[in-house]
């Protein structure tokens, strides 16, 4: 660490760092050397990556295949009105160059795959999960252990935060727990929903996310205590936290006592993600955007239903007739059996459930999923209508 040196600009910069007793001018040493690849930029990542490049870490990755979208700046603050419609990754790298020009940031404008996971994981020294779904996140935790990285994690959901640091090697050399230790396995499909789906309070991923920076640092640095073999859970609304003791599970694929995983694998399988949509049973019909606009276009006799909540058909909605969900059986006597019928929501996930329900419980045989729901109407036909 003797070779890190630091410049008069940045010495006046970290200098709050630096007369911290434990911390000090080592301390940034560590930071300046390190590389930390950040997973996602989107609610986590925006403040994980303001507090680390403003922090002095050395070098940044991040890995986003993402645009920016105008609802990503409820909650996205890394961003602003003038980057809606950039790459993710170039929009987040000209923000932080421009708060920290001290550092470098490399960017990987790709979706994180088993195909690319390990090349672009081993040349760091950390990692950051700020991703949002199931397969992204095992994918990689397993990549992570089997590079022998540690990984902090974060997720978030409505109200509720939870993060830890996985994988992090103790002052003995021992591994700590890592997310397969907690989670073996993935839930059902579709049981959580992602943010999109289910929403978050937009200073939510301000805290996890600030949350797993401190993570990082203590990491890099060796000050503190790390989150490693534990489990932090915190509820905004009832501002109530909770910290569990996690433990590393004997039968753990990767690193148990008898590992029988020793490479990655393909996590949208082995996460269930569109088995339903495939299957001969769950298999829905559906038409686009465009066939919805000819429907309307020509004055077909068709029935248009969106099994959206209440409060999110205020916001936006296509004029269809409004049956949540939730409530789908208590209006079974408004569903037409004889002509087509279009079912719809935010994304096509909801609709598709409510198809299959209908056709396997009541024996519907004329349902259509849109397919995109009412973001690909925003996006493909009206970009007037709110995406909701």
């Amino acid at each position: 660490m003797e070779n890190i040196t630091f410049s008069k600009a940045e010495l006046e910069r970290y200098s709050r760092h630096l007369i911290i007793p434990e911390f000090n001018i080592e301390g940034q040493r560590k930071l300046k050397a390190a590389r930390v690849l950040v997973v996602g930029s989107g609610g986590l990542g925006s403040p994980l990556l303001l507090y680390l490049a403003a922090a002095g870490v050395g070098t940044l990755g991040i890995v986003d295949f993402d645009v920016v979208d105008e609802s990503n700046l409820q909650r996205q603050v890394l961003f602003g009105r003038e980057d809606v419609g950039r790459p993710k990754v170039e929009a987040a790298r000209d923000r932080l160059q421009s708060l920290n020009p001290h550092i470098q940031i490399l960017t990987y404008n790709t979706p994180l795959t088993s195909d690319n996971a390990l090349d672009i994981i081993k040349d760091f020294d950390v990692v950051a999960d700020g991703t949002d779904n199931f397969p992204t996140r095992y994918l990689v935790n397993d990549a992570c252990v089997l590079l022998d990285k540690p990984n902090v994690y974060a997720s978030i959901f409505r109200f509720e935060g939870q993060a830890s640091v996985f994988n992090f090697r103790n002052a003995k050399g021992e591994p700590g727990p890592n997310y397969r230790d907690l989670y073996p396995t993935p839930p059902p499909p579709d049981l959580v929903p992602s943010c999109a789906e289910g929403g978050v309070i937009g200073v939510l991923p301000g805290i996890m996310g600030s949350l797993q920076a401190n993570e990082v640092i203590k990491v890099i640095t060796g000050v503190g205590e790390p989150l490693s073999g534990r489990f932090f859970l915190f509820d905004a609304a009832s501002f109530e936290t909770r910290i569990l003791k996690i433990r590393r599970n004997p039968k753990n694929p990767l690193n148990g006592e008898h590992p029988t995983q020793t490479g990655l694998i393909d996590y949208q399988d082995f996460c269930g993600v569109g088995q339903a949509d495939e299957s001969p049973q769950g298999q829905v019909k559906s038409i686009t955007v465009q066939e919805l606009q000819k429907l309307r276009e020509s004055q077909a006799d068709f029935q248009l239903i969106d099994v959206r909540e209440p409060y999110e058909y205020e916001i936006a909605h296509l004029q269809g007739d409004l049956m949540p969900l939730g409530q789908l059986d208590a209006h079974l006597d408004k569903i037409s059996s004889s002509k087509q019928v279009v079912v719809h929501c935010r994304s096509g996930k909801r609709s598709a459930e409510a198809i299959r329900h209908l056709e396997q419980k009541y024996g519907f045989a004329n349902l259509y999923n849109l397919e995109g729901g009412i973001l690909a109407w925003a996006d493909q036909i009206d970009p007037s209508l709110a995406k909701y």
